[in-house]
């Protein structure tokens, strides 16, 4: 043989049956316990990665990269300062916009909304809300025709379709000798859009920027503006770098910071998920412990022959660490194949689950997307497979340590 004994031994032990069936059943669980730990270490982490890009770039599709405005929300002579933003490194197009508050009412529904000022051709370059429309088109808001745009699950609760009425309310009152009255005006629906996150889909609703600036009173200043850049990732650095230039009552905030606190709860627990599970593999790992010291204690007599003949402590150690390592490479080797399956195939295995089981889910309106995405990235499964092989390899050295202990005498006395 090519191979140190030690390799030969430990192989041959791992092949052989064994006297004991108690013994096979506890190693066949321990590498079943591995491959199970990883899969789903490999899963639930591909969820989550997929989960957060396809979150991501539903946020992106109606939330700028980043935004420019002021301290006390109004922004005048944007046109000169879209100008300015465009010529920055990295920034692509700029769109102005103006942010307000109201209620929409159709019939007897009312509900709450967040009302975005848009100039359509320019709104277009900055967010791919355009891509997003069920009905209608982006260009159908027109200045002075007084349109609006409204998310799907909002115009579903208004009960209106496009060409329909609906009246906005909006915060700013107008004065009467009846004492302070809310303003109203009335839109007609010209197209709805559907994001595919029900936050936006259920408040979002946008009309023409000359529009909004007539009616919540702004003349010929914004809210702010908008900016798309070349790559979203570099929006921080992009930041702060405007906020060097900006004006002192201009302050530029980007998409990370507008949804921080969702992007670090995603964070935490997916680094908490990655704890848990470790945990498990942990545990499958270990109980190769109890595997190898009943295996050990079966083979006392192979040990004591194997001395004899002139076999070292050392030897006698790495004939076990072999076998435990083996039984560990085939349960990473088995979860990881596993994993990848499951994770590449989860947009067939949930709609089978649910077809099965007759119910949904995943509910668009509990959850922000109502399908598991995944997205396996080769960092995360090496990371997994690493420490799934270091555990296995520490499992084996207590067993394997006891039986470089073993003495020949007292092993063969009554054999």
């Amino acid at each position: 043989m090519s191979f140190p004994f030690e390799i030969f031994v430990g192989l041959r032990y791992l092949r052989a049956r064994r006297r004991n069936g108690f013994i096979s059943f506890i190693s066949l669980m321990s590498v079943l316990g591995i491959a199970l730990g990883v899969a789903a270490l490999i899963v639930v982490l591909s969820v989550m990665n997929g989960f957060q890009q396809e979150i991501r770039g539903r946020m992106l599709s109606v939330v700028s990269h980043v935004e420019v405005g002021s301290y006390d929300g109004r922004v005048a002579g944007w046109p000169t300062l879209a100008a300015s933003l465009t010529r920055q490194p990295h920034v692509l197009a700029a769109a102005p916009y103006v942010n307000a508050q109201g209620l929409l009412s159709s019939g007897g529904a009312v509900r709450g909304a967040m009302v975005r000022g848009i100039v359509p051709q320019q709104e277009d370059k900055v967010i791919d809300l355009g891509q997003q429309m069920q009905r209608g088109k982006l260009t159908d808001l027109q200045p002075g025709q007084f349109g609006i745009l409204l998310g799907y699950e909002l115009a579903r609760a208004l009960g209106v379709e496009v060409g329909d009425k609906v009246t906005l309310i909006t915060p700013q009152g107008n004065v009467t000798p009846a004492g302070m009255m809310p303003r109203l005006k009335q839109f007609t629906v010209t197209g709805v859009f559907k994001i595919g996150m029900f936050e936006y889909d259920a408040s979002l609703a946008m009309i023409h920027l000359r529009d909004a600036q007539v009616l919540f009173r702004m003349g010929q200043d914004v809210s702010g503006v908008r900016l798309k850049l070349d790559d979203p990732l570099q929006a921080p650095q992009v930041k702060a770098a405007l906020n060097g230039r900006l004006a002192a009552n201009q302050v530029a905030s980007d998409w990370t910071d507008m949804n921080s606190n969702y992007f670090r709860a995603v964070q935490i627990e997916k680094r908490m998920m990655f704890i848990i599970l470790t945990l498990i593999v942990a545990v499958a790992a270990f109980n190769l412990v109890s595997t190898l010291v009943m295996v050990v204690t079966d083979k006392q007599a192979d040990i004591a022959i194997l001395r004899t003949l002139g076999a070292s402590p050392a030897s006698i150690m790495q004939i076990f660490m072999i076998q435990g390592s083996v039984a560990g490479v085939l349960g990473t080797v088995s979860g990881v194949a596993g994993g990848l399956l499951l994770a590449f195939n989860l947009d067939v295995i949930l709609p089978a689950i649910e077809r099965v089981l007759g119910m949904r889910l995943l509910s668009s309106e509990v959850y922000l997307i109502d399908y598991l995405p995944s997205e396996v990235q080769s960092s995360d499964v090496v990371t997994i497979a690493v420490i799934s092989l270091v555990l296995s390899l520490l499992a084996t050295l207590y067993p394997s340590w006891r039986a470089a202990r073993t003495r020949p005498a007292e092993a063969l006395r009554y054999e």
